[in-house]
């Protein structure tokens, strides 16, 4: 009887372990914040658990918890700025390289679009704290983000996001015979499937592409496997979000009613 005892409130243990969850993780997958600041918000006994404060970073809690952010951390997320670049090409969208310039080298005052009518004196104080919300190659131009917001960093470039991304390509070469379907679906890189595509002519020697992903130079090498060469390439679009009339090299802010 004892053995058998044993045995079940092992397994009981077993089962409820199996149910714990990172509670940072837990957090991102629920779209409350980033896993970067989620560790931030734990750390500074922001996150309630079950109304429990939990302070301890690396935490693990029952994935059906209860999670409720304070006030505070909900006021750090609201005075989070997010920036719309139109990058240029020769700038790299993460840290500098190669003695390229980073993009974020051109969020500055005395750019942003005289269009732009936010009024925001003192929120560039910050600017240390932006980060780049996906990529674009040195040689591309169009839209980039940067944000201090974790949820659209998340919503941006986590492994889930299904947020459209939209591009103009101007090209060379002709297209292989059932190119254009494989550009569309049906094409790998590094050995993984890439996921569906909408890809048409505008004509002869341009393509729009809309992805759900964002490998890095994922366009010129699909096109490279389908016999063309991309001369030019940029975004017009994330989600919602137009790049529309951005001057190239000048920035806006995300203003407070819009949204990817």
């Amino acid at each position: 009887i004892y053995s058998s005892c044993f045995i079940i409130t092992k397994f009981l243990e077993k089962i409820k372990m199996e149910n714990l969850e990172r509670l940072s993780k837990i957090m991102a997958l629920r779209g409350l914040c980033s896993r970067r600041e989620a560790d931030i918000f734990i750390e500074k006994g922001f996150v309630a658990v079950n109304g429990n404060v939990v302070s301890v970073l690396g935490s693990k809690v029952p994935i059906d918890s209860e999670i409720k952010l304070s006030d505070e951390a909900i006021i750090l997320q609201d005075s989070s700025i997010t920036i719309l670049l139109n990058k240029p090409i020769g700038f790299v969208s993460g840290q500098p390289e190669d003695n390229y310039k980073p993009a974020i080298s051109l969020i500055k005052k005395n750019n942003r679009w005289n269009r732009c009518k936010m009024r925001e004196p003192n929120k560039l104080k910050n600017i240390h704290k932006l980060a780049p919300a996906g990529r674009l190659d040195i040689d591309s131009t169009g839209l980039l983000v940067f944000t201090q917001d974790g949820r659209i960093a998340r919503s941006l470039i986590g492994d889930d996001s299904s947020i459209e991304k939209e591009y103009l390509v101007r090209i060379n070469g002709t297209i292989n015979k059932n190119g254009l379907k494989m550009l569309n679906y049906g094409l790998s890189i590094d050995g993984k499937k890439l996921k569906k595509a909408s890809v048409t002519w505008l004509n002869k020697n341009q393509l729009k592409f809309i992805l759900k992903e964002g490998k890095k130079r994922q366009i010129r090498r699909m096109c490279e496997m389908v016999g063309l060469k991309v001369i030019g390439l940029k975004r017009v679009r994330i989600g919602k979000i137009m790049l529309e009339d951005l001057p190239i090299g000048k920035w806006r802010y995300l203003s407070n009613n819009e949204f990817f």
